[in-house]
Parts: structure tokens; sequence; C-alpha cells
């Protein structure tokens, strides 16, 4: 692999050619700020300069554990000028799992975000015997004098230009095969593996995604997922290697307004990002007159039928032409200003999309990109193709992916873009991969005659009924998980005669149904026990259902008053479902559903 593509040449052929341009965008109280190339490359180089000061040498490890923010990037960036390895580590996890990548790195220096993370940080320091500084990103920060404790421009002055020919020789050393970082698996099971990925890994993405999805300098980004996951960062990287502007969201909840006011022509999601949206939008549907509930199925299905027939290389005919033109006006146009109007593509990946929901948003003119991926792929394996996908596939193969089904019907891929291994663990890398150099995903699906991968189930977590049915509980979810009514679900089956589910209400919805019917509660608990409350999900649930086959389905439900958290260790920073855990929590529950169905 060419060292043009060594993302550090990259970023810095960037900075020269497109100077007072903006580089980054990041929030300032209620407004946004920008930072220019020319800045940009400044930053770097300064944190750069301070790192060398600091005595970190070729291959030390730096952690990043904070929100998104313009730093975070900096801190990265500059860590790879000078050949570091950069060790993110979600800004949610708790001091415990903080601690278990930092020692397990030898992390010498942690970035940290706001003040949570540096209390978590400072919890654990003596617990971390290579940690020696812990820098925070925020001014605001209070360290109360702990002695590794130091703000960004305290930092930042470190450095001086008795270590630039150091720097000038870091970055004319830079090697394709160095690690590039450590990005550590959140596992539904066990302990955290740290992948290795380098340069070439990088690289590679880089390379394949330009063959299949190209953006240029005029495009607008906005980081939405954490920069701590391997989806995310290389989306960052795949951004400034193209000279865009990347902007910065540090509070998710705010995207609503961030949409509207950045107006980001690309951005990477996750599927419970456009099930929201989806939801929210057919709710107020729902809620709407009979003629705009008319109007709203006539131009999403003349949308729909424009998306097939493109997808099937054939032309519209001109009564269908027209007949979008006039969706579009009244109706189309108008949901895509729910992300801002401007998005030209949306790569999403992380979990199985439910198809349904991918339709919808091309029927309203959102080019959702579906991928499929992993960490240790470095991202994307697989991505709808432009025009002419199958909306119910995971997509096809990058240009650089080697894709086979192989026992159980795993998938398994080779390629420049899977990891080298984990770090410290060369047994679980060994098991990893088969002999012929394949990594094993852990997913279970076929290849159709066309090329399109699809994903059938997770075989690490197929559940067997006491009846010897196989049930794909992420499958089950999904199609339920749509339902605006509906915030989370977990589905229980194993050893079990028939389907349960665990469901957390979507409250917001729910309240506000109540508040229609003039249902009286004290409590979320008296809500959701409530009998019309129960009435309406067993029907919704019925519904939703109806596709599956009846060994699949949901026979009975639990309703529950709080959600699945990290906090508790019912989820992954990634928002996946600990199992193991949520059943032991909600013994009783389960138990009881089963206990009246023997």
């Amino acid at each position: 692999m060419a060292l043009e593509f060594h993302i550090v040449n990259r970023i810095r052929e960037q900075v020269k050619a497109r100077g007072d341009k903006t580089a980054l965008r990041f929030q300032t109280g209620k407004g946004w700020s920008d930072i220019s190339w020319h800045d940009f490359g400044e930053r770097i180089d300064s944190i750069s300069r301070a790192m060398l000061v600091s005595g970190l040498a070729v291959q030390d490890k730096i952690g990043i554990f904070s929100n998104n923010c313009a730093e975070w990037t900096i801190a990265d960036i500059a860590a790879l000028q000078v050949r570091c390895v950069p060790v993110p580590i979600y800004p949610t996890n708790t001091p415990d799992q903080a601690a278990y990548i930092l020692n397990d790195a030898g992390v010498r220096i942690l970035f940290v975000g706001d003040q949570a993370q540096a209390d978590a940080a400072m919890s654990i320091a003596a617990k971390v015997p290579s940690l020696e500084k812990i820098v925070s990103f925020s001014e605001a920060v209070d360290f109360g004098g702990h002695e590794l404790g130091m703000s960004w421009a305290a930092f930042e002055q470190l450095g001086n230009d008795n270590v630039e020919p150091e720097l000038h020789a870091r970055i004319s050393q830079a090697a394709m095969d160095d690690l590039m970082t450590l990005i550590y698996t959140s596992g539904t099971t066990g302990e955290p593996k740290g992948v290795m990925l380098d340069y070439a890994n990088v690289a590679a993405q880089v390379e394949s995604h330009d063959m299949v999805l190209g953006i240029s300098e005029h495009d607008v980004s906005l980081a939405f997922l954490p920069l701590s996951h391997v989806f995310e960062r290389c989306w960052t990287f795949y951004v400034l290697h193209h000279g865009a502007t990347n902007c910065y969201l540090s509070d998710t909840n705010g995207i609503r307004d961030a949409l509207q006011e950045i107006k980001p022509t690309v951005m990477a999601a996750v599927p419970r990002f456009y099930e929201k949206i989806y939801s929210a939008v057919h709710e107020k549907v729902a809620g709407s007159s009979p003629i705009k509930k008319g109007m709203f199925r006539a131009a999403v299905s003349i949308g729909n039928l424009m998306g097939e027939i493109t997808r099937k290389g054939k032309k519209p005919a001109p009564w269908l032409k027209s007949a979008h033109r006039m969706a579009d006006k009244l109706v189309l146009s108008k949901l895509r200003q729910l992300l801002g109007g401007n998005i030209k593509m949306m790569p999403c990946g992380g979990a199985k999309l439910e198809p349904a929901i991918g339709r919808f948003f091309h029927a309203i003119g959102v080019n959702v990109k579906l991928g499929y991926g992993m960490t240790e792929t470095t991202a994307t394996v697989s991505c709808w193709e432009a025009g002419s996908f199958d909306p119910d596939s995971i997509g096809m193969p990058m240009p650089m992916a080697e894709v086979k089904i192989g026992k159980n019907n795993e998938i398994l891929v080779r390629g420049p873009m899977v990891m080298k291994g984990y770090y410290n663990k060369p047994k679980e890398t060994e098991e990893t991969f088969t002999e012929d150099g394949f990594l094993k995903t852990g997913d279970a699906g076929h290849i159709d005659a066309a090329g399109n991968l699809f994903i059938t189930d997770r075989i690490k977590e197929l559940m067997k009924t006491s009846g010897g049915k196989y049930i794909a509980p992420q499958v089950i979810e999904g199609k339920l998980g749509k339902d605006h009514f509906i915030e989370q679900i977990a589905v229980v089956a194993d050893a079990r005669h028939f389907v349960s589910a665990l469901i957390v209400p979507c409250f917001e919805s729910l309240e506000t149904w109540a508040k229609e019917l003039n249902i009286k509660y004290h409590d979320r608990m008296e809500l959701i026990k409530h009998s019309e409350v129960v009435e309406m999900f067993e029907k919704r649930v019925e519904e939703l259902q109806k596709e599956l086959a009846k060994f699949e389905q949901v026979k009975k439900f639990t309703l529950l008053p709080t959600e699945f958290s990290m906090a508790q260790g019912e989820l992954t920073p990634t928002m996946k479902l600990r199992r193991k855990v949520i059943l032991e929590r909600y013994k009783k529950q389960i138990e009881a559903m089963y206990k009246k169905h023997k």
C-alpha cells in the first residue's frame, strides 16, 4: 500500500492545499465555530511537539476518553504524527472498564473530555502504573490539585522548537505496517479485546470507499456517533482525506438542532437513529387529518415505486416522473428537511436495518447506504451499491474484501482491511482466523446469485427453544423495535417452550397517548400495568410480527419502567444488549411469564 494513502500524509497534504478553508467545526455555547485547515495543522503540530517533550517513544500508547470534540481529532492525529498509538475509550465506560483498557494497553498519557471522565480517570490513576499525565480537553475541568492532572493549554505549552527535528524525523519515518491504533471491542461477554489496526488497514478502506462512495472537499459531515467507535473514527479519516469539513456534536441530545444548523451533506449513523425518525414521522402522520394521511401514503408509495424502477435500471414512465415531482414538492422534500435538507448520502452501520425502514428513507429521497462491518475489519465489509441494491441485504462486498460462507453458514472475510490480531491475546487471535487466513465474523448469512450479502443471525446469540427450534433474537427485535411505542426490547427464548420479551416503552409516546385517552396514573409502573396500555401493546406486538413464523413470534411480554443502561451493565458502549446481565436482573419477571403458561 503506497505511502500517499498514509492518513497522516493525506491530512498534511490537505493542510497545505486548503489553507484558510474550514476543516473542523465545533459547538460554542449556542453557536458553531470554525478551525481552518491551516490552524488545524498548526494545532496538530503543537500537540505533537508536547508529546515529544513528554518523552513519548515510537509506538507508545495515548488514551482518549471523551465525548466528540475538535480536540479529540487533534490529539488523535498529533499522536499518529509522532508514530504513537491512540487508544480510544468510550466516554460512557465505567472507571473499572477504563482501567482495564489503560493497563492492558500500557497508556502513558490520557486525554479526557469533561469532568465526568476526569473524575473517573483520577479515581483509577493509582491502579494504572503506566499513567503519567491526565490532560483535559475542557478548560472547565477541575483536577482538585491531582498530581497527574493538567489542562489542554498547559499541555500544549510544553512543546518547544527543540523537538522540531524529531517531529520531522518521525513524520518521514512513517510506515504502513506501524500499529496505528488499538480499539477495544466491548463484547457482550468476556473481557474487552484490543483490536490491532495498522495504517495499511485504514488506507485500504480509504481507497475502496473511493471506488464505491466518493465525497469531495465541498462536503460537510456531522460527527454524531462516538469517535471511540471504529465507524465514526474511520469515517472522520475519510472526510479529512478528502479535505471536507467535519463538524463535532458533543451531546447527541442536540442532534435535531444540529441537523438544522449544520445542514450536513453526509453523516454516519446507526439503525436506531433511522428507527427513531421513522417512528416519529409515522406517529405524527397517525394523528393527522385523513387528507394528510392520504397525501403521505401516496407520496411515499410513489417514492417507493420510483426507487424500485431506478434500482432495476429502468427509466420511469412520464406519468411517474410527473407524479414524483408533485409528491416531492408537497411531501417528500419536507421529510428530508428533518435531516437538514442537504443530505447526499448517509452511511449506516452497527446493526441490521429493518428493510421497511431502508425502503422508506430511499422513498423520500435520502440515500441511506447500509453497510456491514466490524472493528476487526476496520469497519466496512459490504454496503448497498448506488441504485441497484437489495433492501433486504447488507449490500455487496467492498472492492478489496473477499467474502465467503463457511461452516454453520458463518460469514468469513479476508483482505487488507482485516486486523492484525488482538493485542496481548495470541490464543484469541488464532481462534478467530481460519487456517487459510479468513476472519470468522460470528455472523451467519448467505450470498445470493447477484452477489448480495445477507445476515441471517448472530451465531453466538442464536437461541434454541425447548422444542428444538432456532431463534435469531435480532430479527424479532428488529421487527418490533421499529414501533414508535417501543424504545428497547430483549427477546427471551433459550431452552424455553415459547418466545417472550422484555419491552421498555417509549414513554414520551406512551404518556402522550395516555393523556389523550385520559388514563390516570401516578408513576410509570402504574402506567405500564394499566389494562388499556397492556391491551394496546398486545395488539401492536401481534400486528408487528405477522411476517414471522409462528414459533418465532413473541407469545408473552413484560413492560419495564426503566431503560436498559450501560451504567447497570445491561448495554455495551455500542448499545448492544448484554443478555446475560439482563436475564439475571429480570429473572423474576421472566419466570413469571413462563409460570403462567406451562
